[in-house]
């Protein structure tokens, strides 16, 4: 072989590698979730017993809220549990049995203050390993090894991160108060961030900072908590009644509503308030709810501009404003896909119901996400745009949910704590 040819050769390689492996396409109406085994881990010494049931808790939620695996109950399976992790080890034709096409295995391990894992996925037709990979966690967040994992196989799959590493926000009522909390994406690791009386509407920024509506001063205004979890007070809303901060996809800019006298316009400003500018000038009508596309150039919102409240698009100046909802009349709370081509929204139905849509942002084609489960509000995308996260009165108060974009799998959150948890935000 000449240098050319070996050149070459060495150049296509990891193409037609990257080619041969399979690409879990999620949407489509010829998507079917990949039937997936996943036996109990193999826990190697004393110490990692402990954690090895959290992480396995996790792990399993996480591949089966996903919506691209059908994740197989255990109970159905037929092989040896003692069976190894490496091919010739396993019986394939016992997951076979069971209907699996593909199999993980992993292992737990303690090392000092580390807790280790290492999975392998199977193609349980071929018999062949396909993927593999080792993560580690500090031991106390077993929770967060199981998502490592869940991460490592969903991008396997999809060539893409998960949300499983993401955060998201929500406020908590009970009794008069409204309070912020910020959790892990399973809603576990629940930390509360405001301490007592009406808190709302919370967004999380891309650099880890929290935006939220306060009234401790008598009024709604808008508050930035920063990472180091200091919080200020934005003085360019100060005085002013102000709602609903969103944060630009960069970070560096916020939308907000700001109400004056008998209407309510959208503005934007520096995330630390300074440069503020108005963008809509609707007089006596109510514009609110911003969301910011991911490319940052357009901002959907609300407005009643046209006698009830629709979805609207705008440029991010404030210039060439275009009515994107036209079926119902109460359509509200507009969130935008990271992947840029649907805005997903609440709104209520002939049976005064609310429930979740999604309008596609070119086409304005409408589509039904949830029907007949009580109330459904407030959807938030996944950073990925592949899941939205909501709430729900199905059980009775409202709870977080999570569901596909396209409306499938709907699952609630496994951390629900007591009291009503509303407008939940997934932080990008």
């Amino acid at each position: 072989m000449n240098a050319k040819a070996l050149l070459l050769s060495l150049v296509l390689l990891p193409l037609a590698a990257l080619a041969q492996a399979p690409v879990i396409q999620i949407s489509g109406a010829n998507f079917r979730p990949l039937p997936l085994a996943v036996p109990a881990p193999l826990v190697q010494g004393e110490e990692a017993k402990a954690p090895s049931q959290e992480v396995d808790d996790a792990l399993m939620y996480d591949l089966r809220a996903s919506g691209l695996f059908q994740v197989l109950e255990r109970a159905s399976f037929l092989a040896d549990a003692k069976e190894g992790m490496a091919a010739g080890s396993i019986n394939f034709s016992r997951w076979a049995d069971v209907g699996a096409e593909s199999l993980v295995k992993y292992s737990l391990a303690q090392e000092g203050g580390e807790l280790k894992a290492e999975a392998r996925l199977f193609n349980v037709g071929s018999g062949r390993e396909e993927f593999k990979t080792a993560q580690s966690a500090p031991v106390a967040e077993p929770r967060l090894l199981a998502h490592k994992l869940a991460d490592a196989i969903y991008r396997y799959y999809t060539r893409e991160p998960s949300p499983f590493l993401s955060r998201i926000s929500y406020v908590r009522k009970t009794g008069n108060n409204r309070d912020v909390w910020v959790a892990d994406w399973d809603g576990r690791n629940a930390k509360q961030v405001t301490r007592g009386g009406i808190n709302l509407l919370p967004a999380l920024g891309p650099d880890g900072s929290l935006g939220y509506t306060s009234y401790q001063q008598g009024r709604p205004e808008l508050y930035i908590r920063q990472p180091d979890g200091d919080s200020v007070r934005l003085k360019t809303a100060e005085g002013e009644m102000a709602t609903g901060v969103s944060f630009s996809p960069d970070g560096k800019r916020i939308a907000y509503s700001l109400a004056e006298g008998e209407s309510a316009q959208i503005w934007v400003a520096n995330v630390d308030g300074g440069g503020a500018k108005r963008l809509t000038d609707t007089r006596f009508g109510i514009n609110s709810s911003p969301s910011w596309s991911p490319d940052g150039k357009r901002i959907a919102f609300v407005s009643n501009r046209g006698g009830s409240p629709q979805v609207y698009v705008m440029n991010a100046d404030g210039s060439g404003v275009r009515r994107l909802t036209f079926q119902g009349n109460y359509n509200q709370t507009p969130d935008w896909s990271p992947r840029g081509d649907l805005i997903a929204f609440t709104a209520r139905d002939e049976r005064n119901a609310f429930d979740l849509f999604t309008v596609n942002v070119d086409s304005g084609k409408v589509t039904r996400l949830t029907q007949d489960h009580a109330n459904n509000e407030e959807p938030s995308f996944s950073p990925n745009g592949r899941l939205v996260l909501f709430t729900s009165t199905r059980n009775g108060s409202p709870q977080l949910f999570v569901m596909t974009a396209d409306g499938n799998n709907q699952v609630p959150l496994p951390s629900q704590e007591k009291g009503a948890l509303l407008t939940p935000d997934w932080g990008r």
